[in-house]
């Protein structure tokens, strides 16, 4: 049957509620105006509220489906305190038509069952919680709607009396998640909070009297506030492989850049210069007057001390690493990377992609088993003519022209790796003899037959490299 999804507070005000059936609702009300609920779109604009939130803390989490956490640990300063930060949020959202109630509290629970259950804007003094939960009703501790019914048919309606009872009996008569809930709300336990983010303490904030817009304004506070969280990053002897920038907008939208370095790195001046590229396609709006700064990706960083005897090592941060960083923040972290050895003999599987500058493991390629300077992703078919059936090719036609070979090379066999494939699927058409040839005008080729002779399918011949 159809329900209601949500109400206003007109809807309240005439007695209608959450999960009444529409029917009833319009009999109550008959002009009543309702449209068609969407969980999806409230979901994905609670996200939009989520990422919009980092302005104030890094560390945001959606409470699906109208709420939200925030973890302002070490931030309030920022605005003066958590009144005037709070203050600051609500009447953000009011400019922009969203309806909101909050309370600030040393535990998730406690700012939970306040925002919803208590006095609006509700700031709770270090180790109070239970001072101002201790009035509200059962349901604020977000039982479930059985045990707080119960609790509540027993004449325990107030949080302060649930406190009050033996923990004991407490737990054995409405189970130990009633006590978990109420030590969350009480600041006793602590509460996991999936964050859109991993909480970080390398951050950095810069507001401004007057907003900006111009482009060399938003290049100038990108080295700023690259400076301010890189000298963090050099006091305590770290260094960051990833940076997001994001410039906050009048009207509560955030333009997002970000930027990886293929080496820990803690330079401003390298730092800006990466942004600077990506500061052309900011749309600032009505202007820009918070900006803030991120880093991931930190780990230990030591200076490095060259030689004084001598010009001094090149270190990589100081040779191919900038280059490295300016291609794979044009280009895609993707298209930049260094070929690695990986335990297979089939040759298009021995080949990874790996890191420019990431550890590499063991793994080598044999020394043995030459393989060419270019191969191909996919081998291309060509048409080649042998003297003998396990002899190498005398000529063979590749991209219509002929080509006689004067040198070769082989055969090395290669079988497949059978435990890849269904028992059903091994045979002999998988089995491949590679041959290194040579034609008339000196380049080289890497070839292979695969397939048997006498088998039921009829050996092809395949160019699978140059070199």
């Amino acid at each position: 049957m159809r329900r209601l999804y949500a109400i206003d507070e007109a809807a309240a005000a005439q007695g209608l509620y959450i999960g009444q059936k529409a029917t009833d609702a319009m009999a109550l009300v008959p002009d009543l105006v309702t449209a068609e609920a969407d969980p999806e779109g409230d979901l994905a604009a609670l996200g939009a509220l989520v990422h919009w939130c980092v302005r104030y803390s890094p560390a945001v989490a959606a409470d699906a489906p109208d709420g939200l956490f925030l973890d302002v640990t070490g931030v309030a300063h920022l605005w003066g305190g958590e009144a005037q930060m709070l203050d600051d949020l609500l009447l953000r959202l009011s400019r922009q038509g969203i309806p909101t109630r909050a309370a600030v509290a040393g535990s998730a629970g406690a700012a939970w069952a306040l925002a919803r259950f208590g006095d609006d804007r509700t700031v709770v003094p270090p180790g109070a919680e239970l001072e101002c939960v201790g009035a509200l009703p059962v349901t604020a501790l977000r039982l479930e709607p059985q045990t707080a019914a119960q609790l509540a048919r027993l004449g325990l309606a107030r949080i302060g009396q649930v406190a009050s009872l033996p923990r004991p009996e407490l737990a054995r008569r409405f189970g130990a998640a009633t006590l978990t809930r109420l030590d969350q709300a009480l600041g006793r336990a602590e509460e996991a909070l999936a964050f859109s983010r991993p909480p970080t303490p390398w951050f950095a904030r810069l507001a401004f009297a007057e907003p900006i817009s111009a482009p060399d304004d938003l290049a100038r506070v990108c080295r700023d506030i690259a400076e301010r969280l890189c000298a963090r990053l050099l006091a305590e002897g770290q260094g960051a492989s990833r940076f997001d920038l994001a410039y906050h907008r009048l009207d509560g939208l955030a333009e997002r850049r970000s930027i990886g370095l293929s080496l820990p790195g803690r330079t401003p001046a390298a730092i800006a210069r990466l942004f600077a590229p990506m500061l052309e396609t900011v749309d600032p709006g009505f202007g820009i007057e918070v900006v803030t700064l991120t880093a991931a990706g930190v780990e230990p960083l030591h200076e490095r001390q060259i030689k004084l005897d001598s010009i001094g090592e090149i270190a990589a941060e100081d040779g191919i690493a900038p280059l490295v960083d300016r291609l794979s923040n044009r280009l895609g972290e993707d298209r930049v990377w260094r070929a690695g050895a990986f335990p297979s003999h089939i040759p298009e599987r021995a080949v990874v992609r790996r890191a420019p500058f990431g550890s590499a493991p063991d793994e080598t390629w044999p020394k043995d088993r030459p393989r060419p300077v270019r191969l191909f992703a996919r081998p291309e078919p060509i048409d080649a003519m042998a003297r003998v059936p396990d002899d190498p090719p005398v000529f063979f036609r590749w991209r219509g022209q002929l080509r006689r070979v004067r040198r070769s090379e082989g055969p090395e066999r290669l079988a497949e790796e059978w435990w890849r494939r269904p028992p059903g699927e091994i045979g002999p058409a998988h089995v491949r003899d590679y041959y290194r040839v040579e034609d008339e005008t000196g380049a080289r080729y890497w070839l292979f037959r695969a397939g048997l002779y006498g088998s039921d399918v009829a050996p092809k011949w395949w160019l699978h490299g140059l070199g």
